[in-house]
């Protein structure tokens, strides 16, 4: 097995689905300090946000073609999540406890973007030389990826289906749950 395929295998069967577990566990840490009562819908959108903060570098790496466009998504992708997480944490902080294992969590939810950005720039270095010596040329098109994702070349199908059960729909759930809660308590304030 070459380098390549070597780095290309960490990111799909190790940082992947870390970033998948380390999401279930922070989602389960809301759930046991009831979110929905505590910080409620607020943190419950800033969560939606952070999660399309990723996803959509996530999904735009595995399906197309990673140039110097999908390089500047993963960048900004990547430094706006930071931002917003340390705000997410900030204004949460007073709300509701923090657990220790949310605090893991939100130890790997920080750092494995930057891994995963990292390991990209070490499969596409030369993409990355372009992106920063501003040869920009010809890089900012999309184009499918040529290049099969894991050992049956369907992983990006897979990936993105099985996040979707274990990490979208429970985030919806939560900010579903925060929804309801929230309206159903400015209507007993009305009444």
């Amino acid at each position: 097995m070459d380098e390549a395929t070597l780095v290309l295998y960490v990111i799909l069967y190790v940082l992947l689905p870390l970033w998948g577990l380390a999401s279930m566990l922070d989602w389960w840490c809301h759930k046991k300090t009831s979110i929905e009562s505590t910080s409620g819908l607020h943190e419950a959108n800033i969560h939606c946000l952070m999660g399309f903060q990723i996803a959509i570098p996530l999904v735009l790496s595995l399906v197309f073609e990673v140039n110097v466009l999908v390089l500047l998504l993963c960048l900004a992708a990547l430094i706006a999540h930071e931002f917003i997480a340390h705000y997410d944490v900030h204004y949460t902080t007073d709300k509701r406890e923090i657990s220790i294992w949310e605090v893991h969590a939100h130890n790997y939810l920080a750092t494995l973007p930057f891994f995963l950005f990292l390991m990209i720039i070490v499969r596409k270095w030369e993409v990355f030389i372009d992106l920063i010596t501003l040869e920009w040329s010809g890089g900012f098109g999309l184009e499918w990826r040529k290049e099969p994702l894991g050992a049956t070349g369907n992983y990006a199908a897979i990936y993105i289906f099985t996040m979707s059960i274990l990490v979208v729909l429970p985030y919806f759930q939560e900010w579903w749950r925060c929804w309801s809660y929230q309206r159903s308590h400015n209507q007993e304030v009305v009444e």
